[in-house]
């Protein structure tokens, strides 16, 4: 167990060093209820405001393993719909580090044909990145970068994306840590490139109408952390009635997702994920599941 933890410190903090080969940011399984979180382009899009709460607890069974908090809401700014804003708060522990943050965003949505529309948001905020090292063994005592105090380090943070849009497909766009600042956990101490590393994400759907009752969906997402291997995920899901859907996904060198879902009472949303993991730490944990719990308001009228 004490090497399980020294790994995901490692994994923590090493994902701010340029040699790291881990990424910054938190993994959701149900991108597709997370799109606005992963795409500032998406806010407004929808003709109502939408409220969602994720919580994700990754690798149950392996101590200290990362857990993300995420509250977001975004909508349309005015009558015509051309104009969205929203914003998200976000807390993703691991062991003995934790990243905390906000973000604000606008989009603006340009009418391409009667039923395709182009969308370009920007969103904006601060991230505390914070150590607890009183929590950490060090092999090499009074280490300059990791003291055995709680040190936290604050940085703007940026994201840039473009949606394309239509009643039965999408097409997601999306740079988050897009200016690529650097975190000083220690005064004077230098000597690694602590900085955000730019992140590249796209994604898309289609909508297959089988009949009246039932719909076919699949998804993809590849996701892009120079210099690593891309990272894709791909899938499906079935719908029916626009209610209750039933899928999964397969995540390259990661995990297989099985999800499901349900709109209720016109206004409420519920998801649910759960990911068998596929690389070398299934020996050590029984999977990842992910909640999703969102609410619709404010409806504009066409």
């Amino acid at each position: 167990m004490k090497n399980v933890k020294a790994l995901l410190f490692g994994l923590a903090i090493g994902c701010f060093s340029l040699n790291s080969s881990a990424q910054q940011l938190a993994h959701y399984s149900q991108f597709v209820m997370n799109d606005y979180v992963l795409n500032p382009a998406v806010a407004g899009t929808n003709p109502y405001f939408d409220v969602k709460s994720t919580y994700r607890y990754q690798w149950v069974g392996i101590q200290d393993a990362p857990r993300t908090f995420l509250l977001s809401m975004n909508g349309p700014l005015n009558e015509k719909g051309n104009m969205g804003i929203g914003g998200y708060i976000y807390s993703d522990i691991t062991g003995p580090t934790r990243k905390t943050g906000f973000k604000a965003s606008y989009a603006y949505n340009f009418k391409l044909t009667d039923e395709m529309k182009l969308s370009f948001g920007l969103a904006g905020g601060l991230m505390q990145f914070a150590v607890d090292g009183s929590e950490i063994n060090l092999n090499q005592k009074n280490d300059q970068a990791i003291g055995n105090v709680w040190q936290a380090a604050y940085t703007p943070d940026a994201a840039f994306g473009a949606y394309l849009y239509h009643d039965d497909f999408f097409v997601s766009l999306s740079i988050p840590q897009l200016i690529g600042t650097k975190l000083e956990l220690a005064e004077n101490y230098s000597s690694a490139d602590n900085s955000l590393k730019n992140h590249y994400f796209i994604s898309g759907g289609y909508t297959f109408h089988i009949n009246n009752e039932f719909d076919f969906e699949p998804l993809v997402q590849g996701k892009y952390i120079p210099p690593l291997t891309p990272q894709i995920d791909i899938g499906g899901r079935f719908i029916w009635k626009e209610m209750i859907w039933l899928g999964g996904t397969y995540r390259t060198e990661d995990a297989a997702t099985i999800f499901a879902g349900i709109n209720f009472l016109d206004n409420f949303t519920f998801g649910y994920s759960y990911d068998v993991i596929t690389n070398d730490i299934k020996i050590l944990s029984s999977g990842t599941h992910e909640l999703v719990l969102g609410l619709r308001f404010n409806e504009r009228k066409d």
